[in-house]
């Protein structure tokens, strides 16, 4: 009887243990979370750098996020696609700036495998600031809805081995969604998701201006 208890109390503490290292961990990727939410606000706060209309950029308070989930971060395979022929990716405009597939993130959602394809701005990486900057555009079931029409970005980097973080939490809107004289990237068919991505930014409504 008591060797049995001593099992169940071993257990009961790494099944404790277990609970609060997840509880640290999406604590931490919150508080990540949170202060990209807080850069981008700021970002869009500042004339200099904010993609509002003036009379938006007056008003402006705080971008509509949808609330922190954890679980649409995920762990990804990263599968490096070399030697791929740079291709012009369309725009809103029609301006025409080259990319290349760097590679492609394999994970699961909802129990449903998917693949995105991960590209390399070719103009950019010429830039040291940018040069470990990979760019994933994607559209979802949302879009048009809750999120902009057409669709959304998330920035990340070149990984050092073959997995990669994507956390669908840091969902932006492209520039045109806010001013049409940007030029925004189109989502290539290929990054197109059948399942609805209901974290980051939501759709920009000029709702200050009925107040």
């Amino acid at each position: 009887m008591q060797k049995n208890k001593g099992k169940v109390l071993r257990l009961l503490f790494v099944f404790i243990f277990s609970i609060s290292r997840i509880i640290a961990q999406d604590s931490t990727e919150i508080k990540r979370i949170i202060t990209f939410q807080e850069k981008l606000n700021k970002k869009f706060s500042i004339e200099d750098t904010s993609p509002l209309l003036p009379n938006d950029l007056k008003k402006f308070k705080s971008l509509d996020f949808f609330e922190i989930d954890t679980t649409f971060i995920v762990k990804a395979k990263f599968v490096r696609t070399p030697y791929e022929t740079p291709f012009i990716m369309k725009t809103t405009t029609g301006n025409e700036p080259l990319y290349v597939k760097y590679g492609e993130a394999h994970f699961t959602l909802d129990e449903k495998s998917y693949i995105l394809n991960i590209y390399q701005n070719q103009g950019l990486k010429t830039n040291p600031e940018y040069q470990n900057y990979l760019f994933l555009p994607f559209t979802d079931l949302t879009n048009g809805f809750s999120t902009y029409k057409g669709g959304r970005y998330i920035d990340l980097v070149i990984p050092e081995n073959e997995s990669i973080l994507i956390d669908f939490n840091t969902a932006y809107n492209p520039f045109c969604s806010y001013n049409e004289s940007y030029s925004c990237p189109i989502p290539p068919k290929e990054n197109d998701l059948d399942l609805k991505i209901p974290v980051g930014v939501k759709v920009f409504k000029k709702k200050q201006e009925n107040e």
